[in-house]
Parts: C-alpha cells; structure tokens; sequence
C-alpha cells in the first residue's frame, strides 16, 4: 500500500471517528429528554421506533469501531465482520425509512391508500439497494496484516452500491414533496387551533432540515462510489448513516415534546365538519377518559 493509498484509508477513519462522536454527542446530549418523553411514557409505537433507531445503530456503529480501530486476524474474519457491518447499516436505513414513511401516513390522517403507494415503491426501492448491497461478489475486502479491514470496490461493482444510496435519497425526496404538500394544504385551514398549528410547524421545520441536510451529505457519498479510488468509495457511508440516525431521532424526540402520539400525531375532523385539525387520536382519549373520572 502506497502513501496516497494510505493517506486515503486515514481519511476513512477519520469520517468514521466524527461520525460516532456526533452520534454518540447527541445520544448523551438527548438522554435526560429520552428519559422524560420516552421511557418516562407509555411505550407507543412511535416510541419503539425511536428507541430501535437510536440503539440498533449506536450498537452497529461501536461494532464498526472494532472493525476499524482493532487489528483483524485473517481475510476471512475481515468478510465476516464486514458483512456483519453492512448488515447493521442496511437495518439503520429501513428503521429511518419506516419512521419517515409513518410520519407521513399520520399526517396525512393516517391513508391507508397512501401508505400502500408508499410501501410498494419503497419495497421496489429496497429490493434495488439489496440487490446492489448483497449480491455476490459486491466487493473486495482487504486485510492489512497488524492493521484493519477495509472494503474496496471495482468501478462497476461501486455503481451498485451507489444505486442503493440513490435510491435511498429519492425515497426521502418523495417523503419532503409530500411532507411540503400537506404542511401547506393543513397550515391554509382557517379554523386550525394554535397548538396544532405549533405541532405542523416542528413537523415542517425538522422536516425541512432534515432532508436539506441528508442532501448535502448523502450526494457527496454518492458521488464517492462513482468518482472515487477503489478505496475511497464508500468511505462516507458511515458517516451518512450516524447523520441519518441522529437527525431522525431529534425529529421524533422533539414530537414527543409536544404530543404523546409522537411521529402518529394525526388529522381529525371537528364534529361539525369544519376542515382538518390537527391534533392527536390519544388526546381525544384521554379527554374523554378525564371525562369519565370526573363524572363518577
């Protein structure tokens, strides 16, 4: 291994070690609001979402941490551990894409029709980004002896994987337009309460930074698979993981702040069928169970 050659996989440790310390950062950072919106409730489905996002990749990326930081023993530990490494990454992108996908089944009052649209082409989406991320021979992993392991990519072999990650971009792109749609058609109702118009606001704004933000990191990881060495490609999938992974646990964390129903918060109409409200189905319930108690 020459000296450009290394120079390039200190880059990729270095992505790695920013990556885990920004996931890591926050995890500590949001732990006393975790605690108090999440464990300190009842376990929704919103919240188990939120807890296998958070933990599934905080336990994936300190097992990456092994792989990249701890000498290897043989090439084939390097495969072993590798595809383990991959594995744990391709669950992290279906956790993001299941909370995302629901978020919008809620908001738009929880379509059955919608959300079949959004699973089939989802589900074509995945079986792409597998098919590239597994197939035989996707890649080449090479053990340095003393050292780490290391995956490294042909040209064509690197388009595959490329694929997966555009497809991942463009199934966020259809999450944002719709997302943008409906915030818009909700937010013009004339007869919206402030509180629901608060809760469509946090939806739109992390929302919005969210997809501006995986934009700009997730092109660029693109872009590695297709302009790339055979050792730089790919060496920002990490770290567009970690940055997936926390922006999506800040979005669910911070509607858990404002509702119990967290990424289900959901429209309903009023009795006297006036436009969409915004409000959450576990509020009406505990309404009406306040109500109860109170008579008897």
């Amino acid at each position: 291994m020459d000296i450009t050659q290394k120079q390039q996989l200190l880059f990729h440790l270095n992505a790695v070690l920013v990556a885990n310390s920004i996931l890591m950062y926050d995890h500590i950072m949001t732990l006393p609001e975790e605690i108090a919106f999440i464990w300190g409730r009842p376990k929704l489905l919103s919240a188990t979402l939120f807890l296998a996002n958070r933990y599934i990749a905080l336990v994936g990326n300190i097992f990456g941490l092994f792989i990249d930081f701890l000498p290897a023993v043989s090439d084939e530990s390097c495969s072993r551990y590798m595809l383990v490494r991959e594995l744990f990454l391709y669950l992290q992108q279906i956790i993001v894409c299941v909370i995302l996908t629901l978020r919008v089944y809620a908001l738009y009052g929880r379509s059955r029709r919608l959300l079949s649209y959004i699973i089939i082409i989802g589900l074509a989406l995945m079986g792409g980004a597998s098919a590239g991320s597994f197939g035989n021979n996707s890649n080449t992993t090479i053990y340095i002896p003393g050292s780490d392991c290391h995956n490294t990519f042909t040209a064509k072999i690197a388009m595959r994987y490329g694929l997966a990650w555009i497809a991942v971009f463009i199934f966020e792109l259809l999450i944002f337009v719709l997302t943008v749609f409906r915030t818009c058609k909700t937010r013009g109702s004339p007869r919206l309460i402030p509180s629901s118009r608060n809760i469509i606001d946090i939806m739109f704004r992390d929302g919005a930074m969210y997809f501006a933000a995986m934009t700009l990191i997730n092109l660029p990881n693109i872009l590695t698979y297709y302009c790339g060495s055979d050792i730089t490609r790919g060496n920002l999938a990490t770290f567009t993981g970690c940055i997936s992974v926390t922006l999506v646990s800040r979005l669910v964390l911070h509607l858990h702040k404002s509702t119990y129903d967290g990424i289900l918060s959901t429209a309903i109409q009023n009795d006297d069928s006036s436009p969409n409200v915004f409000t959450t189905r576990l509020d009406a319930e505990f309404s009406s169970h306040s109500f109860q108690a109170d008579s008897g």
